[in-house]
């Protein structure tokens, strides 16, 4: 089949489709409306055919949109049968989201890696398209799932098209190639006219290619009657003269069209039983053949399906509201039974107020809670308070609806909810929600309603109401994170104190800790480490919660129990599918590995968090992780990576106010500056850490940036500036037992002593560290080498000398290392270069791989683990090999160490 002024984008899908055997991949089809996607799709469907691939299709539809994964089903329907061979959680998860199983609600994306796995096993021996017309139209979960899928293929024998309206956006915009067809030209668009329609007049002619201007369906469905050509949308044009074809046909046949284009399915009987309500009368599929012939549908076996979307549009438009509202109501008595269906059906046949569909409504949501399909169950809710007569139960499941979305991080829907939320008629705890609400978004220094202190004012309220308490926390927790993220006032931050510590929770409640944690990481830095501690000494706690301390505990900086929750956090969050919590887990682990310096953690972490992020929605860790990656960049000695990180993520943190964001990019300036031997640059760079007026400033992070800062006074000649700082942290130090405040005091102590006391300093500085904070002791020991070989003691100043060199290397951070060496041949030592060992060659995922491969981690529990298939995995490792110089697994673990609890 050939298409007119098409060839260059046929002979890429063919091309495309033909990759299938030698890689996947996905390519997303965008264009506007009758510009040509479908028949490009058919295109590919026939190579597929000729290739011999395994087919798999879906179609997105307006009204299934509301229909939790119904546009997954429909694609991989054909291969669910092997979802018996799926690792148990997964085959549960998938199951669930089906209705075929009534496990736990899964999380999304452990659905996505059920499906990833499911096609990779399907697709092994003949390779495999997935094609997914109208995709903008596919309900919300099965978007976001083959989105997650489609990212994957890179591996697998599986390339996937999907086929997208301009003008749509959606989870397919991001990451995934894109092909966009524009209008044919003149020669093309005329060439097509004159196959279709030949021996027009001219006149005729050249007045249908301007109004078509170059749309393939404008110019094979535009009336050709000079009588009816006229003007407008182009779009608008088409649905008229789709409608105007419905309005000459008989009457079951325009019933029949109209309860097909209102349905949320496409069986031939369930429109036929539908259509003979509406008509009052029987009707038959003989009704159908002057709609066939009109060009409008097609018959296949037991199914009833538009030649295009527009004409289901246009059918729709055409109907009055009660025509509508007719339809819906005769086709919920064709589905009665089926569940969602029936439900939503009964709510378009609803044109006032019904409680009994507005409580199935609420049930419906419910049940898609229970199968991971967050966004379907907004909408039922969202349905279902507009449907409900008592003004208290609606407002009650319009904030409920509101709270969900906020769970999501959709903005759009959130506001929309709260626009229909009416303020004037709330209780008091209605309002403390909608309050809540409306904290999640915007922000919430410069709106005093959902400021810091107004929020901790109507927690304090909520908490002598009965059942108040855990709304009050999570108020607080809003007020804690404004706090943190962007800054507030003493007097704010003292007051979410004072209402945190007079709530009735424990004093190592999981929520109260991670509040006082955010809100005052300084002035409570103790009260949380005691109670961290004490928390951590129980056994068993949930993921979520150890994730939340992780957080909490770096923040104050305590990285030893950071460390101990984050990483304990990880494997059952990737075992649940819980990736947006993973991915907060992952910015932690990343963020305290670049203060510490330990780049085998914190790449990966840093690299998986970004990429997670992205996939999660979560742009203020997509921030964090790229700060992280910056620091850990200049640690390495990547200067020109660090730099385009730290300036990317600036443009970010700055677009969003984040403190944190900002603090971070300085850091990992000043450390740049630092790796390069630019002291004074450092200098100017760190100090904006500390410098309250500055958007980078920040109480809490700056606290952990000290031995950066200190080196750089050290040697620019700002010892006396720098001084001042210290002096400030030391009081701090007094409230907080930070364990990364304290290191860096040691440090200051020490390099900014005089002679006659530095040596005692040094060597209490080096008693105090810890076999732990190896980056911070082999500073400690650089500084104190340097010092002693400033005394003129050579011999002394090589131990210390050595054992940092050494820790540097082992740490790969290779500028210090560098240093340290240099220092250790001044002393009068040889410096043994450090062998290669091709690790730097491998990008952060596959050094990730690497670690997990060398804990003796198989590819398919290293792909579960990464939400990856195991032959992307296998792909990986195929690579890393030749990169390392090394032939076996068994080779890996003293390369690049292992990665325990990844």
């Amino acid at each position: 089949m050939t298409l007119f002024g098409r060839e260059r984008e046929s002979r890429r899908l063919a091309g495309f489709v033909t990759s299938a055997r030698r890689g996947g991949g996905a390519l997303v089809v965008r264009g506007e409306a009758g510009i040509g996607k479908s028949a490009l799709l058919r295109q590919a469907l026939a190579a597929a055919g000729d290739e011999g691939l395994l087919v798999l299709s879906a179609a997105g539809t307006e009204a299934e949109a509301r229909l939790p994964f119904a546009g997954l089903h429909q694609l991989i329907r054909p291969v669910l049968g092997r979802a018996a061979d799926l690792p148990g959680p997964q085959r549960e998860a998938v199951l669930t989201a089906f209705g075929m199983a009534h496990g736990a609600a899964p999380d999304l994306f452990l659905i996505a890696l059920a499906v990833l796995n499911l096609l990779g096993e399907a697709a092994a021996e003949s390779g495999a398209l997935l094609v997914v017309e109208d995709a903008h139209w596919l309900d919300a979960p099965s978007a976001d799932a083959l989105t997650f899928v489609a990212r994957r293929l890179g591996s697998d024998p599986i390339v996937l098209l999907a086929a997208m309206r301009e003008g749509y956006a959606g989870p397919f915009d991001t990451g995934l190639e894109q092909l966009r067809l524009e209008r044919l030209d003149d020669a093309a668009a005329a060439a097509l006219v004159d196959a279709r329609a030949p021996g027009l007049p001219a006149g005729l002619r050249r007045q249908l290619l301007d109004e078509a201007a170059g749309n393939p369906l404008a110019l094979v469905e535009l009336p050709i009657d000079t009588r009816e050509l006229g003007t407008g949308a182009l779009t608008a044009r088409l649905e008229e003269a789709f409608a105007a074809r419905v309005s000459g046909l008989p009457g079951p046949a325009q019933a029949l069209l109209l309860v097909a284009a209102v349905n949320d399915g496409d069986a031939l009987a369930e429109a036929m039983d539908a259509a003979a309500v509406v008509i009052g009368g029987a009707v038959t599929v003989h009704d159908l053949t002057p709609a066939i012939a009109a060009g409008l549908v097609d018959l296949d076996r037991a199914s009833i399906r538009f030649r295009h979307p527009l004409m289901r549009s246009a059918i729709q438009q055409r109907a009055t509201p009660a025509e509508r509202l007719a339809a819906h109501a005769a086709l919920a008595d064709a589905v009665r039974g089926q569940g969602d269906r029936w439900v939503w059906h009964r709510a378009g046949a609803s044109h006032a107020p019904d409680d009994a569909v507005a409580d199935d409504l609420e049930q419906a949501a419910t049940d898609a809670q229970r199968r991971g399909a967050v966004v379907p169950a907004v909408a039922a809710l969202q349905r279902s308070g507009q449907l409900t007569v008592d003004p208290v139960r609606r407002t009650d499941r319009l904030l409920r609806a509101a709270e969900l979305a906020v769970e999501l991080g959709r903005h759009d829907i959130v506001g929309a909810l709260l626009q229909e939320v009416a303020t004037g008629s709330l209780s008091f705890v209605q309002q403390a929600r909608r309050l809540w609400v409306q904290s999640s978004f915007g922000d919430g220094l410069r709106d005093q309603k959902t400021g810091p202190a107004a929020l901790a004012e109507v927690a304090a309220r909520l908490a002598r109401h009965d059942d108040g308490l855990r709304l009050a926390m999570r108020l607080l927790t809003s007020a804690a994170l404004r706090c943190f993220f962007s800054g507030a006032d003493a007097d704010a931050v003292r007051r979410v104190v004072e209402v945190t510590e007079s709530l009735p929770v424990a004093a190592d409640h999981p929520e109260r800790l991670t509040i006082l944690a955010f809100a005052a990481p300084v002035e409570r830095g103790s009260v949380v480490i005691d109670g961290l501690r004490g928390f951590a000494a129980h056994a068993g706690a949930e993921a979520q919660t150890l994730r939340q301390l992780g957080a909490a505990a770096t923040v104050v900086g305590a990285f030893d129990l950071a460390e101990l929750c984050s990483t304990a956090s990880v494997p059952d969050l990737r075992a649940q599918g819980r990736l947006g919590s993973l991915t907060r887990a992952l910015a932690a682990m990343a963020w305290y590995a670049a203060v510490q310096g330990d780049l085998s953690a914190g790449v990966p972490a840093a690299e998986e968090a970004g990429r997670l992020a992205l996939e999660t929605s979560q742009p203020l860790y997509h921030g964090i992780a790229g700060a992280a990656a910056a620091v850990l960049a200049a640690l390495g000695g990547q200067a020109d990576r660090a730099a385009a990180l730290a300036d990317e993520t600036e443009r970010r943190g700055v677009v969003a106010a984040v403190r944190p964001v900002l603090a971070m990019v300085q850091l990992a300036r000043g450390r740049g500056a630092l790796a390069d031997g630019r002291y004074a640059d450092a200098y100017g760079e760190l100090c904006r850490m500390h410098e309250p007026a500055d958007p980078a400033f920040h109480a809490g992070l700056r606290c952990t940036a000290l031995i950066d800062l200190v080196e750089a006074a050290a040697h620019s000649g700002h010892r006396d500036e720098v001084c001042a700082v210290v002096a400030d942290l030391e009081a701090a130090g007094r409230r907080s037992s930070s364990p990364a405040l304290h290191a860096g005091l040691r440090y200051a102590r020490a390099v900014l002593a005089d002679d006659d006391h530095a040596e005692a300093l040094f060597r209490a500085a080096l008693a105090g560290e810890t076999g732990r904070w190896v980056f911070s002791r082999a500073r400690i020991q650089l500084a104190y080498g340097q010092w002693l070989r400033r005394q003129r003691r050579t011999v002394a100043s090589r131990a210390p000398l050595r054992a940092a060199r050494s820790a540097f290397d082992a740490l790969g951070a290779a500028p210090w290392a560098e240093r340290a060496g240099q220092e250790l041949r001044a002393a009068g030592e040889t410096s043994r270069a450090r062998p290669a060992t091709g690790r730097a060659e491998l990008t952060p995922q596959e050094l990730q791989i690497a670690q997990l491969a060398a804990q003796g981690m198989t590819n398919r529990e290293i792909g579960q683990a990464l939400y990856l298939s195991h032959r992307t995995v296998s792909t990986h490792l195929h690579n890393i090999f030749p990169k390392l110089g090394i032939t076996a697994r068994a080779q890996l673990p003293p390369i690049v160490g292992d990665l325990t609890d990844w």
